[in-house]
């Protein structure tokens, strides 16, 4: 008998059925194959026909399956039953649920709808939450932005009509050196893990600008270790060499961009500062043919660069003269910057020189001829292969509005935003400042807002004040304190609404905001505040908190009322152009998810709720006149919901199913989408795939799409005028003015012309007793909070050290096994430390959301996320510290309201090692439990 070979099955089944539809575990919104087996989820792969990830999927996409079997999922509905904090709870039911939130908020709406304060973390379906709370008539709503990018979006949308991330990307086909500043790994990590294998395949060059080398910076082939807070400095040094040595895109300058037009510059007049204009109201250029003045968008205009225009004894100056003698001053030079930027002068010399190298002398030309917005006609796209990628690391600074608009001043000097291989906006981008609303905030009682909540003000008269002058937002974006609050401050609210600042709030509403923990500036402060009762009445100073989530998180144990969310596998959601959509530079796409399986628990999704909400509280839109409900659910919403007529949330098989873009909507929709893969997409003519602002082909592609219904061609602000209006508010000009104490700062802040300066939180303290910076990262397999609960994804980052240089190392005598008390001005910790070589010497940091609260999550309170693990929040402030003159300052930047994370100044000391980190808390009393001790399961045979 010869020895017999076992039978293996090499090739399992993996699935008995395959459904696609769109990963939540980050904000890339990748396509993906959920495998099932009796109908359970058994495997999850990138789908290969995917225009985002075209079939690669990372660790986190994988882990998904993880997420809709995790022990911390809520279960049902549930009402606090002890105190808050307490974890005591009880089970309801819907209608019971949905009764006492009516009850909560109808006599809000029909009383004083600002007493409702609505804000959403990171969910991807603001734009019907922003329009449920504009028809609910509460100015209090926004979303995560203000913790996260608004600095990045703002600045972008304000200088050039768009920005990085979502709303545009570098040119990965035709990039010869990509520049990346304070990237981490957690955002779009897919599409930039593609493009770099494309960039190295073909021997492009990559920079990282990071006080951390990790992640794409790692695998960088240089990287410059920036002091933390001066990447603005490090940038406008780069535009000084540029313009020394006269390598930038003149031409581009002229035709494309603000650089031309005259500047008022008669320091009595009470536009000094402003652009001269015709009678028409349109900015005024000199003509270089002529020499007078004539506007901007004259057929046959040659626009002067140089030369100023005289009126009554007064030159008025193009930008661009402006321009080129503020940053050709020594205070610019690359040796007046070096040492605070922690870049030696020669380098940044260096990479101003690569920059004009491969730029100019590698320029790149397509045949494609095109016409721009005058009627001039191309012959072809002339390219400048230099491309540039930011996030976070610049944004989340004090100065991080006007930095961030100073690498957009140095892409735009090279010619390098929406030339080939440069930086390309996504659809519904290019969009101008001045396409976008303004803000809305005047509540009446019963009524919905007369607009958005969100948009961008031009100009004092745009602020949301009432007619004293007071905040009317609970966050006081839009003010005087922060004009250009684009996102909102969510990390304001609970601080004002406690302190009663500018006025007492009824019912906090929070949706997946992890407010208690993770996404708060100063933790135990926070949750203090969540849990302050008024002396004299013994109730909440806060009455009133509705959370909803899909798990167990810390925020759940301080809420009154649970909502219980959906996974992402079980719900519809919309990835839509009206919001955040999933485009690509040469096609607008949009994208859904739907459930791919039921929900084995009695939750409903979060967007299914706030539609039955709005129609049990009769709101405008959600009711017909007879007060039936007018969408069954979410997807009825997706499928029948029109923002204006023929515009839904989704672009694609609208009217008989052929019609893209603009159409009626159609019954089958979200059938065909799921056909397709649950995406979209809407390819952009070879004609019109570059140069859009200013692309009439691109212009008349985007009115028939319906992302604008007539052209909107523009030009890029270098001077952003409408800095310049708040600007003469502070200086006396105009019927709307500023507080006394706030008019210093918006002068110093608000310059038309991007600047650096020094950020609040490090010159309001003593920096010699905290020399270091901190930061925090979100590590590439994870995202937000969610992620690390996950029990895949924990097996990767179960605990988060302490990062220290290599010079604190051995100044501490630091060892393996170490722990370090880390000081602030605002608190300390105690954490385990680790040498990393490649950091800035004066940086420290760790990932971030890491840390638990012990008996949150369903996790064992010993796990290591509640021991070992640990949150840099501890140690932040939502304020600076006290001036002495009464005022109450955020710490956040003075433009947008971006919380200032990164401004952290901290000092370390080795410490005896603890039983586990510190400071900490009490473990939480889940009404989840905890989950087991082995996470197992077989699916099928």
């Amino acid at each position: 008998m010869g020895h017999q070979e076992p039978h293996i099955d090499l090739s399992p089944r993996v699935s008995d059925t395959i459904r696609k539809t769109t990963c939540y575990m980050c904000a890339c919104r990748c396509g993906i194959d959920v495998h099932l087996k009796q109908g359970r989820v058994a495997y999850i792969e990138g789908n290969r026909d995917h225009p985002v990830n075209r079939g690669v999927l990372c660790a986190k996409g994988a882990a998904g399956i993880m997420q809709v079997n995790a022990p911390s999922r809520l279960r049902a509905p549930l009402r606090r039953v002890g105190p808050r904090g307490s974890g005591q709870f009880e089970e309801i039911s819907w209608d019971e649920a949905l009764q006492t939130a009516v009850d909560w908020m109808a006599p809000l709406r029909a009383n004083a709808p600002e007493k409702l304060a609505f804000f959403t973390g990171r969910d991807q379906s603001q734009s019907l939450t922003s329009w449920w709370a504009q028809q609910f008539g509460t100015p209090n709503y926004a979303a995560h932005g203000g913790f996260c990018s608004v600095n990045m979006a703002a600045a972008g949308i304000a200088t050039m009509g768009g920005a990085f991330w979502e709303f545009g990307q570098p040119d990965w086909e035709r990039t010869k050196l990509l520049l990346l500043f304070g990237v981490a790994e957690d955002h779009d990590s897919n599409p930039i893990k593609i493009g770099l294998g494309k960039l190295k395949a073909r021997g492009a060059r990559v920079i990282g600008i990071n006080p951390v080398r990790s992640g794409y910076n790692a695998v960088a082939d240089d990287w410059f270790a920036i002091t933390p807070g001066t990447d603005g400095l490090l940038i406008l040094s780069l535009v000084h060499c540029l313009l020394k040595a006269g390598r930038i895109d003149l031409d581009y300058l002229a035709r494309y961009t603000n650089a031309p037009l005259l500047v008022n510059e008669d320091p009595d007049s009470p536009e000094n500062g402003l652009f001269l204009r015709d009678a028409q109201g349109k900015p005024l250029v000199l003509d270089r043919a002529s020499h007078l003045p004539v506007a901007f968008d004259a057929p046959a205009v040659k626009p002067d660069l140089a030369h100023g225009y005289r009126r009554a004894g007064i030159t008025h100056r193009p930008v661009f003269r402006i321009l080129a003698d503020r940053y050709l001053a020594p205070e610019h030079a690359p040796e007046a910057v070096a040492e605070r930027c922690g870049i030696p002068a020669s380098r940044i010399r260096a990479l101003a020189a690569e920059l004009a190298r491969v730029a100019f002398d590698e320029a790149i030309e397509i045949d494609q001829p095109w016409t721009d917005f005058r009627g001039t006609r191309h012959a072809k796209m002339v390219g400048r292969p230099v491309a540039m990628h930011a996030m976070r690391g610049i944004s989340a600074h004090s100065n991080g509005f006007q930095t961030a608009r100073a690498l957009h001043l140095l892409q735009i000097l090279l010619g390098t935003v929406e030339t080939p291989g440069g930086f390309r906006f996504k659809p519904p981008y290019p969009k101008p400042m001045e396409a976008h609303p303004r803000p809305h905030a005047t509540a009446t009682p019963g009524q919905p807002l007369k607009g958005p909540h969100l948009g961008f003000p031009l100009g004092p008269e745009d602020l949301a004040l009432d007619a004293q002058g007071n905040p009317q937002r609970i966050d006081k974006a839009f003010s005087w304190e922060n004009p250009l609050s684009a996102h909102g401050l969510m990390h304001m609210v609970i601080a004002n609404a406690h302190a009663g600042d500018p006025y007492r709030i009824d019912t906090l509403f929070l949706y997946m905001a992890n407010m208690a923990w993770n996404s708060s500036m100063g933790t135990a402060r926070v949750i203090d505040m969540l849990t302050d009762t008024d002396p004299d009445t013994g109730e909440y100073v806060i009455p009133r908190i509705i959370y909803s989530d899909a798990y167990s998180s810390e925020m759940v144990a301080y809420a009154d009322l649970i909502l219980p969310d959906t996974t992402y596998l079980e719900r519809h959601d919309c990835i839509s152009l009206l919001d955040r959509p999933i485009s690509e530079a040469e096609a607008a796409a949009d994208a859904i998810r739907w459930p791919v399986v039921d929900p084995d628990r009695d939750v409903r999704g979060f967007q299914s709720v706030l539609i039955d909400l709005g129609a049990r509280l009769g709101l405008p839109g959600f009711v017909t006149e007879d007060g039936s409900p007018v969408y069954a659910d979410y997807a009825d919403y997706i499928t029948n919901h029109q923002r204006r007529p023929g515009i839904g949330p989704l672009m694609g098989f609208r009217g008989d199913g052929t019609e893209t873009g603009r159409g009626a909507p159609n019954a089958d929709q979200l059938a065909r989408y799921i056909e397709t893969g649950s995406h979209f997409q809407a390819h952009i003519p070879p004609a019109a795939q570059f140069f859009k602002p200013w692309n009439s082909a691109y212009q008349d592609w985007a009115v028939g799409l319906g992302l604008y219904d007539s052209p909107q061609p523009y030009l890029f602000n270098l001077w952003l005028e409408p800095l310049r209006r708040f600007q003469l508010a502070a200086e006396g000009h105009g019927p709307h003015q500023p507080p006394d104490h706030l008019r210093a700062r918006i002068k110093a802040t608000m310059d038309p012309l991007p600047i650096w300066y020094e950020p609040f939180e490090q010159s309001a303290i003593d920096q010699d007793a905290y020399p270091l910076h901190a930061l925090t990262q979100r590590p590439m397999a994870m995202y937000h909070s969610w992620g690390s609960q996950n029990a895949w994804l924990r097996q990767i980052h179960g605990e988060n050290p302490l990062y220290l240089p290599t010079n604190l190392w051995d100044e501490h005598r630091f060892a393996e096994g170490d722990w370090a008390r880390v000081t602030s001005p605002h608190g300390a910790i105690t954490v385990p430390v680790a040498h990393m070589a490649a950091l800035n010497p004066n940086t420290i940091w760790t990932w971030n959301a890491i840390g638990k609260r012990a008996g949150a999550w369903a996790l064992d309170p010993k796990a290591p996320e509640a021991t070992r693990g640990f949150l840099l929040n501890h140690l932040i402030h939502e304020l600076l510290p006290p001036k002495g003159d009464g005022h109450r300052w955020a710490n956040s930047d003075p433009v947008t309201g971006q919380a200032a994370w990164f401004d952290l100044r901290v000092r370390i000391e080795k410490v005896p090692a603890p039983d586990r980190t510190q400071p900490a808390f009490a473990p939480l009393a889940s009404p989840v439990g905890t989950g087991p001790a082995t996470l197992a399961w077989k699916i099928g045979k």
